[in-house]
């Protein structure tokens, strides 16, 4: 198993300056004093991505870049992220490769304990890590696998959950057409990129799970997994869908599936994983719950035989170990 500190970005001796600083800064503001700039400030210095990449547009503001071409994440928490993933694919062999938003994302962090607790039932002994980081959209996801999260690391397995940041909440005025498009493009070239950097892995793609915040876009959410769906050879690439178990036939996702009608909950995350757990058996065997040198079973010691013979009026006890005696004794 492998962890990471990523999801934890903040200790408490890191927000201490803040929360005093804004403690001032409320008083001043209380009293109405002007409020002074501190002066003592530090503010860290961010140093640029190894490949440059077009800054992604505030949501909402201007068009995004197709999904299909990287795009760096540039905010702190998602840089630092990014740092730490880096970090994460040199701790240890990674067996099982898991990518993705927020739904990945979730599953295997600390600071959703039930979540992490139901990760490491299911996928304990197969060396299972997680490279999800929340918000992520096909473009990011791709800057991510281009820009180191997965050199060298060598997984038997890849696992994509993508592509619901990019359906989003609404259907464009004019249909979906275009939107379906481009969205399958990003899916496709988040498969090549794994299959680029693990040749010999088989790459598992999961169906955009149901999302229920607006029931509309599951039409598009329907057409982008059937186009997807397409993409895979069922060999290298595997199309996976679990959205019958978790929604009924109308889409409408099935009570305890999800805790806000679009992230997994751990009723959820457990259909996901008994959909997985016989590919991963078929390409890795059974899961190894002992990870550690199994200590070989004691020998017993072997008994010593006795015999006696007599030494004039003294009887003598002569011992002999069994391990002294012939192999066929």
């Amino acid at each position: 198993m492998v962890d990471s500190p990523h999801n934890n970005l903040a200790t408490p001796q890191m927000q201490r300056p803040f929360t005093s600083r804004s403690t001032e800064w409320l008083n001043s503001l209380v009293k109405g004093e002007p409020v002074k700039p501190d002066e003592n400030a530090v503010r860290p210095k961010l140093t640029p991505p190894p490949n440059p990449a077009p800054a992604q547009p505030s949501r909402g503001r201007g068009p995004a870049a197709p999904a299909d071409q990287p795009v760096a994440r540039t905010d702190l928490n998602s840089q630092t992220a990014h740092a730490q993933l880096l970090e994460k694919t040199k701790k240890g062999r990674i067996d099982v490769y898991f990518v993705g938003d927020s739904i990945t994302r979730r599953w295997g962090a600390t600071d959703y304990p039930d979540f992490l607790a139901n990760w490491k039932q299911n996928f304990h002994g197969w060396n299972a890590a997680n490279f999800g980081w929340g918000a992520d959209s096909t473009q990011n996801i791709l800057w991510r696998l281009q820009n180191g999260e997965m050199d060298d690391v060598r997984p038997k397995i890849i696992v994509v959950m993508a592509g619901t940041n990019n359906v989003g909440a609404n259907v464009p005025p004019g249909g979906d057409d275009a939107k379906v498009a481009d969205i399958t493009n990003g899916l496709k070239a988040i498969l090549d990129a794994c299959r680029q950097k693990a040749p010999d892995a088989l790459v598992v793609v999961m169906g955009i799970t149901p999302r229920n915040d607006n029931m509309a876009v599951l039409a598009t959410i329907n057409k982008i997994n059937a186009n997807v769906a397409r993409l895979a050879d069922g060999q290298k690439v595997r199309y996976l869908n679990i959205n019958d178990k978790l929604a009924d036939p109308d889409g409408k996702l099935r009570d305890g599936m999800s805790p806000d009608r679009l992230h997994l909950s751990a009723k959820g995350y457990q259909v996901w994983a008994d959909a997985l757990k016989p590919v991963f058996t078929e390409v890795l065997g059974r899961q190894r719950r002992t990870t550690w040198p199994r200590r070989r079973p004691a020998i017993p010691a072997r008994p010593a035989v006795a015999a006696c013979r007599l030494k004039g009026n003294e009887t003598v006890l002569l011992l002999q170990r069994f391990d002294s005696l012939p192999l066929n004794w």
